[in-house]
């Protein structure tokens, strides 16, 4: 996939078949519709074109807003890679810009810049200047200027809606089989090692501390996850929380690696975690003891975890839906 920085790189030309979006996440309705805007270019003829802005504008619009992104710019741009879709653009989102009028930026982005002759949206877009136009602007807009639109209901799975704010809010609430079946995939961070932690060269304590991230984190907890460590995955148990059974009052999300052998680790090494399963919420034991007695408890029920993904996958489940699989576990 091409990635164009900015409507001044993209190439004059076309035809080429657009959506538009902030697409945080790339879950399930994102690629639905990225993929009917494939295969619609395919019947035309023409390119295919992922339109995204950065940064995403409740930040630029309602800066006091804390609004963690499920997936950061980079991590979003390769997942709407792996949609197949010809290219992306990714428009530098300023309040110059959320001052265009809906004609304008249909004018300027998407007829001038893009060459689009077809624009696929859901049916609850807005776009222009405080939101004022919808569907039926577009649509109106279009036929002024040449284009044609193709509008999508809304997306639901099990009675769910498919859409950010709901995966926002089931991982915030530390829903991760629910957040999966959204997005198609686990729910993961990517980071590096927290820094003054002693990683070395050779690291061989089974524990690693995420770097500070400040994006989107699940509820505090306790969950199976897999860490996958420079390209090599580890099963683990990870604490997203305070350990509030040391007095501590600093937030961490701690992994223990349950497959663990020694690894090469620096505080650049990078880092993705998976987020599977909550095993329970964040709790003050009344004794390191305790904790560590309850650590056990939940190593146990991570294996088993494990133990079954693997016997679902031996029989033909597919390595990629283990929290589908073991919903129940």
């Amino acid at each position: 996939m091409k990635v164009y920085r900015g409507i001044g790189e993209l190439p004059r030309g076309g035809p080429v078949v657009a959506t538009i979006g902030n697409f945080d996440g790339v879950h399930r309705g994102h690629q639905w519709v990225i993929e009917e805007v494939i295969g619609r270019a395919r019947e035309l003829g023409a390119a295919s074109l992922a339109i995204t802005f950065d940064p995403h504008p409740v930040r630029v619009l309602r800066p006091e807003k804390w609004f963690p992104m499920i997936t950061p710019l980079e991590r979003k741009l390769e997942l709407i890679a792996e949609t197949g879709v010809d290219a992306a653009v990714v428009i530098p989102f300023t309040h110059e810009l959320s001052r265009m009028s809906a004609r304008e930026f249909a004018r300027v982005v998407l007829v001038e810049a893009a060459g689009v002759v077809e624009v696929h949206e859901g049916e609850n877009f807005r776009f222009g200047y405080q939101a004022e136009a919808g569907i039926d602007g577009l649509e109106q807009i279009g036929r002024e200027l040449g284009f044609g639109v193709r509008a999508y209901a809304p997306r639901s799975l099990r009675g769910s809606p498919v859409s950010s704010s709901r995966v926002r809010g089931l991982v915030g609430a530390g829903e991760m089989n629910q957040a999966r079946a959204l997005l198609g995939r686990a729910f993961a961070v990517e980071s590096t090692p927290a820094s003054g932690r002693g990683y070395g060269t050779r690291y061989t304590v089974p524990t690693i501390n995420l770097a500070p991230y400040g994006e989107l984190l699940p509820a505090n907890g306790v969950y199976v996850t897999t860490m996958t460590v420079a390209g090599k995955a580890f099963e683990a148990v990870t604490n997203v929380g305070n350990r509030p059974t040391f007095g501590e009052d600093s937030f961490t999300v701690e992994s223990y690696l349950l497959n663990f052998h020694p690894i090469e680790l620096n505080e650049a090494t990078p880092l993705t975690l998976e987020f599977h399963k909550r095993l329970r919420g964040e709790k003050k034991w009344p004794t390191p003891e305790a904790l560590k007695a309850q650590i056990g408890i939940d190593v146990g029920r991570a294996q088993r975890f494990f133990n079954l993904y693997r016997l679902a996958a031996k029989r033909g489940a597919g390595r990629r839906e283990p929290a589908r699989v073991l919903q129940g576990s």
